[in-house]
């Protein structure tokens, strides 16, 4: 082994130290001079090359200021979850094997690992045994996969092979799904072909849940998109009723969960998703509730030959095995092993770790809640799992408040608009978050209550 490559993996290794060291100080979005030192990066191309040690450097000491604090305890944004210890630790090693996970001849492991996290998760979430997991770069990324499965078996059951003869002659199919459906779900059905004038959408209620009163007669050429967990405030759809009359029409349902679904391995959450598994296919994040890292989305779906068909790739020199060929099931060939990292979470915690994790974010949330109410603020409506919603009175002091939140620096809260009006999104998704971070964070936000 060249010596300088080991050096530059242990310089490497004192910069994340320092990094992971320094977070809870860190502000939790880049200060000016943080922002202001990212302008070094604006360069020519070099004409020639630069010492690997110092490009290291220049990333650490110009790139690590630039960071949100996203893996510390007061990032509440964008339903960000943090990075367990073992994820990281996980993360180093797959990056050091630099395994491409689409077949098991090119990676063992990566096939056995897939292999066991599927079984995992079809027995964590109650899902029927021979349920498939594809492993992708987000739930984004998984809405594809998956509507792309209930497509083409859509199709299938009028006699339609689409891989065959295309779209431009297809039969008629139905998308029905929620006005509060997340903006992914429309963007996923786009790349589809299906386009947003097509969509029949269901009005909700106050809550942002799907009304059941107001769900159109289905039938087997009808695609039911239900929600688990609403980006915005965190609620659910009726799973349980809506599954049921979807089940007696034939149609397809599909789950987009992307942060919520993961209620189903918590005693105390598992009312949210009652009924998910009479669907079809779901979709869920590791990088988010289960603190796995980023590029970690998965793609489950009940019908195994549905999702492979739909995906499926092939060719002279592509030698698929008796073994998992993770290609199956995703839309990329070439990929890392994404199931390193989420095998060593699983393994780590294992089902009563995942479940308290989840009802500690659950609690911090209801916590966090009632006290930015004593602190003056307005809850939009109630907390659903790791979500809530926050008013500071008038649209404008909403806004004020939110932009004085953000350049505090103490903690980072989003914006979002919630029936018309102007609202400030909390996310609690780090396992880091402690009760200390967040009493740090309703002071900050008092403060800034005040000053709008």
């Amino acid at each position: 082994m060249d010596q300088a490559y080991l050096d530059l993996l242990e310089q490497t290794k004192q910069y994340a130290a320092a990094y992971v060291g320094g977070v809870s100080t860190r502000p939790a979005f880049p200060d000016g001079t943080g922002l202001a030192a990212l302008d070094a990066f604006d360069e020519p191309l070099p004409a020639a090359g630069a010492d690997p040690a110092r490009v290291i450097e220049q990333l650490h000491r110009l790139g690590a200021p630039g960071t949100t604090a996203a893996t510390g305890g007061r990032y509440f944004g964008f339903v960000t979850g943090g990075l367990l210890p073992v994820a990281h630790a996980a993360e180093w090693l797959t990056d050091t094997w630099n395994q491409n996970a689409a077949l098991y001849l090119m990676s063992p492991v990566a096939s056995k690992l897939e292999t066991v996290c599927e079984r995992w998760l079809t027995e964590l979430f109650d899902l029927p045994p021979d349920t498939a997991m594809g492993l992708v770069t987000g739930s984004s990324n998984a809405l594809i996969c998956a509507l792309a499965a209930a497509r083409g078996e859509l199709f299938r059951r009028q006699g339609y092979d689409l891989a065959e003869r295309g779209l431009r002659n297809a039969p008629p199919i139905r998308v029905v799904l929620g006005e509060d459906a997340h903006v992914s779900v429309s963007a996923a059905l786009a790349v589809l072909g299906i386009g947003r004038a097509e969509l029949e959408l269901v009005p909700a209620d106050a809550y942002g849940r799907m009304r059941a009163e107001r769900l159109p007669a289905l039938d087997a050429r009808t695609l039911l998109i239900l929600q688990a967990g609403n980006v915005n405030g965190g609620s659910y759809d009726p799973i349980d009723t809506l599954c049921d009359r979807a089940r007696a029409a034939g149609a397809w349902v599909h789950i987009d969960g992307a942060f919520g679904l993961w209620a189903r391995a918590s005693g105390r959450q598992r009312h949210f998703v009652a009924g998910m598994e009479k669907a079809d296919s779901w979709s869920v994040d590791a990088h988010k509730t289960l603190n796995a890292g980023y590029d970690c989305g998965i793609v489950l779906c009940r019908h195994r030959d549905a999702l492979s068909h739909a995906l499926q790739a092939g060719g002279a020199y592509v030698p698929f095995s008796e073994q998992r060929d993770g290609m199956r099931y995703a839309t990329e060939m070439s990929r890392r092993a994404r199931g390193v990292a989420l095998w060593a979470v699983l393994k780590q915690l294992g089902a009563s770790g995942v479940e308290q994790l989840l009802d500690t974010l659950c609690d911090n949330a209801e916590y966090f809640a009632a006290e930015l109410e004593q602190a003056g603020y307005q809850l939009v409506i109630p907390v659903f799992f790791n979500q809530f919603l926050i008013r500071a009175g008038s649209p404008e002091r909403t806004r004020r408040a939110l932009e004085r939140i953000q350049a505090g620096g103490v903690c980072w809260c989003g914006g979002s608009l919630w029936k018309g009006e102007p609202v400030i999104r909390v996310s609690v998704c780090s396992h880091a978050t402690t009760r200390a971070d967040i009493d740090q964070s309703v002071a900050a936000m008092r403060d800034a209550l005040r000053d709008a």
